[in-house]
C-alpha cells in the first residue's frame, strides 16, 4: 500500500537567500495518479490519486501515504522508519482503511471490526539488490488480516527498470497459505513537459500466479 514518496514543492520565493533554505526543508509532499492501484500483486482499485507527506532527518522518516480511487475506495496510512548507512530500513506501518458508507471508526482497532492493520516492514538494499520482509501483528476484521500475516519480496533494478518477485500468507492469498502474489517489471522515463519541467513516468506488468490474474499499471508521479 505504500509506494516510494515523490517530492512536489510549491513555495513562495522572497529572495535567493530564502530559496535556498526552503529547498533543504526536511519536509517533502508529492502525489502519484495511478491507472489503477495494485499492491503486492493485489488488485485494490481502479484509477486513484495518492499523495503523500513525509519528514525526513539523517536516516529518520515519518509520514502519511493515502489513496482515494474514482471507484470510492479510500487509503489513509502513517508510517516510521530508520534507514541505517549500510543499507538496511526498518519501520512500522499503520493502514488504515476507511469505508465509503462511513463504517471503520478511525478509533476502532478491535479484531471483529477494526479498520487498522499494524505492519513490522524490514529491507536491506545493495548493488541494485533489495530484499525487504512484512510482518502483520494484528487482526483486524474491518481490514481483512489474520495476524501474523507475512510478505516477502526480492528485487533487482538497473538502469530505469526493476524486476521483482514476491509472496506472502494470510491476507496476501486467497487460500491464508504462503503464496507467490506478485512477479513484475518496472519501467520509468521522464516525459517532457516543458524545457524545465519534466513528469516521471512509470509502467508495470505484473502477474499474480495466485490468483492467476495479470495487470499493466501506468503511474505519473509529481
Amino acid at each position: 500500500m505504500m509506494k516510494k514518496i515523490f517530492l512536489a514543492a510549491t513555495m513562495v520565493v522572497l529572495g535567493s537567500g530564502i530559496f535556498a533554505r526552503e529547498s533543504e526543508s526536511p519536509w517533502t509532499a508529492g502525489a502519484d495518479l495511478v491507472s489503477s492501484y495494485v499492491w503486492r500483486g493485489l488488485y485494490l482499485s481502479n484509477a486513484a490519486v495518492q499523495p503523500s507527506l513525509a519528514y525526513e532527518s539523517g536516516g529518520f522518516s515519518a509520514g502519511a501515504w493515502g489513496s482515494a480511487s474514482f471507484d470510492g475506495v479510500l487509503e489513509a496510512d502513517l508510517f516510521l522508519g530508520y534507514t541505517f548507512g549500510f543499507g538496511l530500513s526498518l519501520g512500522v506501518t499503520d493502514y488504515y482503511l476507511p469505508s465509503v458508507e462511513g463504517g471503520n471508526d478511525y478509533f476502532d482497532t478491535s479484531r471483529e471490526t477494526g479498520a487498522h492493520i499494524f505492519e513490522l516492514n524490514g529491507g536491506y538494499e545493495i548493488s541494485g539488490f533489495s530484499l525487504a520482509a512484512n510482518y502483520v501483528l494484528n487482526e483486524a476484521g474491518g481490514a481483512g488480516s489474520a495476524g501474523g500475516d507475512k510478505y516477502f519480496e526480492a528485487g533487482y533494478a538497473f538502469r530505469n527498470i526493476t524486476l521483482f518477485v514476491g509472496g506472502g500468507d494470510g491476507l496476501q492469498s486467497l487460500s491464508g497459505d504462503f503464496r507467490i502474489t506478485n512477479i513484475g517489471i518496472s519501467a520509468t522515463r521522464e516525459l517532457q513537459v516543458t524545457p524545465t519541467f519534466t513528469v516521471p513516468l512509470t509502467c508495470s506488468a505484473i502477474l499474480n500466479p495466485d490468483s492467476e490474474k495479470f495487470y499493466l499499471v501506468a503511474a505519473f508521479s509529481f
